[in-house]
């Protein structure tokens, strides 16, 4: 549904109409700076690109400058974003996984980033987690501490056996 204006034109019409036009050079430049400031996969430099007015030929010319001048690398990608959200979010491999898929990155790609992942500091960081959720949880039955535990460790992508595992453990020790 567009928004009709007293002149009849849509309000989709003026915001293209205002839209800043950009030459490839200008637009590979500022993509440049884009790609230098944190890691990007493919799918975010096109969506970008799209929303600058480029066309399909422009977006694959450029990211093909980004990629073999190295601005642009999903391997490396995956592994900052694997590594980033495993540290800071505290998100399980389950849910990196699908959010490297909806990034359209190749199973390799998100194999190889998941690897990255020591099994050390991932065992260590499910018992961690689960340890300070349940002590959030004290005022509530031990069944509604085990579905919340359950809820908030699967939400977050933690494999439903670990999940079982910790939430064995916690309920012997109460």
């Amino acid at each position: 549904t567009y928004i009709k204006t007293k002149s009849g034109l849509s309000a989709a019409f003026f915001i293209l109409a205002n839209m800043k036009t950009y030459t490839v050079t200008e637009a590979l430049e500022k993509l440049r700076n884009y790609c230098a400031y944190q890691e990007r996969c493919h799918k975010d430099v096109k969506d970008k690109l799209r929303t600058m007015g480029m066309i399909a030929q422009a977006i694959d010319h450029i990211v093909g400058t980004l990629v073999s001048e190295d601005y642009l690398n999903e391997s490396r990608f995956a592994q900052q974003f694997a590594s980033g959200k495993f540290s800071i979010k505290h998100w399980g491999k389950m849910r990196i996984k699908r959010e490297l898929k909806s990034r359209s990155l190749s199973d390799y790609d998100i194999n190889n980033a998941i690897k990255t992942i020591e099994a050390d500091a991932y065992l260590e960081k499910i018992y961690t987690l689960s340890d300070k959720r349940w002590q959030q949880l004290n005022g509530y039955s031990t069944q509604i501490k085990k579905q919340k535990l359950f809820q908030y460790l699967s939400y977050r992508g933690w494999e439903t056996d670990l999940i079982y595992q910790q939430i064995n453990r916690l309920s012997r020790e109460s």
